[in-house]
């Protein structure tokens, strides 16, 4: 449960390991548009790998509610050539490339990444299980209904954590069929979730280990920290150590963030704290 492999290297998810988070998209919610150009993209993954970031994680494609389509050829474009250019900086990067397309998938392992990361788990492309199973990478696995920019007017259930698990344990048996080995499961906070679902699945976080995988939260500088606090994204990283501290002790198992070094601290200080 706790060992992916990656390009051939067993990562042990027993430790939390965190995961830095890098677009080049110009419409991401906290920051899109800040990297223009290949130079910044280095130095940024650069320092991200030195303070101890395990993973990058690569979008082309903004996955904010709302967000704008983006053609294939165009997350092509933006995503392989920084994938080859960060590849031949940083030999062993283990690289995530966050997209629901299975020739993006595929092309850029084909070019070193290491790491699928669908916020669809499969739906949005009938060929990305049989795609990421064949390149036999890990896959991580979101819970969301709808799209980008449809989510939010499906934000409603029944029974939030049990809805969850019955949709993770479908999307599971199916990449297995497949013969997809290593998977991780992201709940996907804010995706087709109110500010309330956010916090319930929060609180109820251990719930998913139902499924024996790793777990994997994104919840950095998202509203669901801003909108309570009455601040904004580029204020919310006091809240974000805070809840990050919290999705730790309830079982996460990476975090994905913006602000590695202060994720990594509180990795090592909870790390701590268990033994």
């Amino acid at each position: 449960m706790s060992t992916i492999n990656c390009k051939g290297t067993l990562i042990d998810l027993s430790t939390p390991k965190v995961m830095g988070i890098v677009n080049v998209t110009p419409d991401s919610f906290f920051d899109g548009g800040k990297l223009t150009n290949s130079d910044e993209i280095v130095v940024q993954v650069e320092k991200m790998l030195q303070d101890g970031a395990t993973f990058i994680d690569l979008g082309g494609y903004s996955s904010k509610p709302g967000a704008e389509f983006v053609s294939e050829t165009e997350e092509l474009n933006r995503v392989v050539p920084i994938v080859k250019l960060l590849v031949e900086k940083f030999p062993d990067i283990l690289l995530s490339i966050d997209t629901f397309r299975s020739e993006v998938a595929k092309q850029t392992v084909e070019n070193g990444a290491a790491i699928i990361n669908d916020i669809s788990a499969g739906l949005l492309d009938e060929k990305m299980l049989e795609t990421v199973a064949k390149l036999q990478v890990p896959y991580i696995m979101m819970h969301m209904k709808g799209t980008p920019k449809t989510m939010q007017s499906l934000a409603n259930y029944d029974d939030l954590l049990k809805e969850m698990n019955f949709y993770f344990s479908e999307r599971i048996a199916k990449a297995r069929n497949f013969g997809l080995n290593d998977i991780i499961i992201d709940p996907g906070f804010g995706f087709a979730k109110t500010l309330e679902h956010n916090y319930e699945l929060l609180h109820n976080l251990e719930l998913l280990q139902f499924h024996e995988l790793p777990i994997l939260a994104g919840i950095s500088r998202k509203s669901m920290i801003y909108k309570t606090l009455e601040t904004s994204p580029e204020d919310a990283l006091n809240g974000t150590t805070f809840l990050h501290a919290f999705c730790l002790q309830k079982g996460a198992n990476i975090l994905r963030v913006h602000d590695v070094k202060e994720a990594v601290e509180c990795v090592k200080l909870m790390c701590r704290l268990g033994n």
